[in-house]
């Protein structure tokens, strides 16, 4: 791995580990808009099931702010700690009975999964969803998001996204493309999470081709499916990047715990990251507090 890669992911976790700690604690903007809707569940469609996002509308922020979110959660090294794991490394890194409990816990309390065009479509639909939805999501292409997660998550008929940072594809500890296409072809969602890691607000000129165009065509190759849902490195974003990403094809974008983009909504959805420290009680009281 080459130091610009090591530096901008050390930078990653030293970055979001405050960014979760404040915003976590505030449960984001949920008060504001989590309690006028409720999430439609009577007609529903199994889980997983395709959705054609391409003959949507996209309905106006307030209509999408007034629907109950989702709760999405999101996951990067799953792997058991060492002693040169610093103490907010490991809000990152998720010991691998720790995980399993979460899974275990999210399954027991009769949570069902739901992928991006799903959500996509209630957000402007309202759409229903199946009875108490998750959204489970891995950053960065860790190989054991595919050893270790992948399986676990069959094993209770869970999917999930995988939001791929290109420039990791084959690389010792990271995913071959051979198994982001495993996965894809499993039903699972592959998305995008640029080339290596840059920070979408300091883009300029040729940063959309380098981070976002390659990265995509390089997805969509390894997929033969379309790449329509993206990650900000660092949960960082600007409005500026939101027609960037549409007219490159992009139907929603995913950010961190903070409060979403009041004027649109669709590329600010939150997510929390699911911390190393979490017991799977702490991991259900957070889903509950921050949605």
């Amino acid at each position: 791995m080459n130091k610009h890669f090591l530096t901008i992911t050390a930078a990653a976790l030293l970055f979001t580990a405050g960014c979760q700690s404040k915003t976590q604690k505030a449960a984001g903007d949920n008060s504001a808009d989590s309690t006028t809707m409720t999430v439609a569940t009577e007609t529903a469609a199994p889980a997983g099931t395709p959705v054609n996002i391409d003959k949507i509308k996209v309905a106006d922020a307030k209509t999408i702010l007034a629907r109950k979110q989702v709760p999405v959660l999101c996951y990067h090294q799953i792997r058991d700690w060492k002693a040169t794991d610093s103490k907010s490394s490991k809000d990152y890194i998720i010991p691998i009975a720790t995980f399993k409990e979460h899974m275990k816990m999210l399954a027991d309390s009769g949570y069902h999964t739901i992928l991006p065009d799903e959500y996509y479509a209630y957000l402007n639909n309202g759409t229903p969803l199946p009875s108490k939805p998750i959204m489970l999501s891995f950053d960065d292409t860790e190989y054991n998001q595919y050893a270790i997660a992948a399986p676990t998550l069959k094993k209770y008929g869970y999917k999930a996204v995988y939001f791929i940072m290109t420039v990791s594809l084959g690389r010792p500890n990271y995913m071959t493309k051979a198994q982001v296409k495993e996965l894809s072809d499993a039903g699972n969602v592959i998305g995008s999470h640029t080339w290596d890691h840059h920070n979408v607000k300091k883009y300029q000129g040729k940063d959309w081709e380098t981070q976002i165009d390659k990265p995509t065509k390089t997805l969509e190759e390894i997929t033969g499916k379309k790449i329509e849902h993206f990650a900000y490195p660092f949960g960082l974003w600007n409005p500026e990047a939101f027609p960037e990403l549409k007219k490159r094809g992009f139907k929603s974008a995913y950010i961190l715990a903070e409060k979403r983009d009041q004027n649109d909504p669709l590329f600010t959805i939150r997510r929390i990251i699911a911390s190393g420290y979490w017991s799977a009680r702490t991991l259900s009281n957070s889903i509950k507090n921050s949605f």
